[in-house]
């Protein structure tokens, strides 16, 4: 079994003291277990930290309040934990979008950051609702009916998101995922700050993911674009953890 460490307010640690810091904020609807192979790749690199968005905790119930919220509880941690600053900060999704207002709101420094698909514009106000229930019986029917969707798609990324579902939901449950997705997609990032911001994302999810890039580039037309092919969202990650490690090394 897997030996866990843990912070007192949350965050499992891995990896070198002494090390460059890295920390990793998963999406909604998974755990920050979600990351252990990236982890087992990089534990020799870097100083480790994951974080566990309230909503999507494992073992403790917990409900989820807001991007800012939660953007602040990782602000929290970098100033009493890492000095204010740390070398690096990978967001996946929601973990993206945490990391763009942490970002926004330019209280401590964070080397390098990569926004992996995250959603920075609001949707318009029409499609906000349908989308938040039709996106919280998505995850209802993931923890629910696995064994069918394991049969619909035969794929070890839809199995790594289906078995993230299956752990998460009982701990924060549907009212969780309604709460997540109307604070991700009712906030427009309005401003952003870094000395070196990277985004990625798949060319399966492109329709969604080129109006964010847009709308960062108006911010920081420095930031690094990178697309991977035949990628969806969180893919790159799930499939092929050893790139995302080597992107993660080449950037530091």
């Amino acid at each position: 079994m897997k030996q866990e460490s843990f912070t007192d307010d949350g965050w499992y640690v891995a990896g070198t003291e002494g090390k460059p810091v890295l920390l990793l904020l998963p999406g909604l609807g998974v755990s920050y277990q979600i990351f252990f192979p990236l982890i087992e790749l990089l534990k020799e690199e870097f100083r480790i930290y994951a974080f566990q968005v309230d909503g999507f905790t494992l073992g403790r119930c917990t409900r989820f309040d807001s991007v800012d919220g939660q953007a602040g509880r990782v602000i929290k941690f970098i100033q009493e934990n890492c000095w204010g600053r740390v070398d690096c900060v990978y967001g996946l999704s929601l973990g993206g979008k945490i990391l763009s207002r942490v970002l926004e709101r330019n209280e401590v420094t964070i080397d390098h950051a990569i926004l992996d698909a995250a959603p920075l514009l609001p949707l318009p106000r029409w499609l906000e609702g349908p989308l938040r229930y039709y996106q919280s019986f998505n995850v209802w029917t993931c923890y629910h009916w696995t064994g069918f969707w394991r049969f619909m798609f035969h794929s070890h990324y839809f199995d790594v998101l289906l078995d993230e579902c299956r752990k998460v939901f009982p701990f924060g449950g549907r009212r969780s995922v309604l709460d997540g997705y109307k604070s991700v997609y009712t906030n427009k990032l309005e401003a952003i700050y870094g000395a070196d911001i990277h985004f990625w994302y798949g060319t399966k999810e492109a329709f969604v993911a080129k109006p964010q890039v847009e709308h960062l580039l108006k911010l920081y037309p420095s930031a690094h674009v990178e697309v991977f092919p035949k990628m969806n969202h969180g893919q790159m990650l799930v499939d092929h953890p050893g790139e995302v490690a080597s992107r993660i090394l080449s950037i530091i």
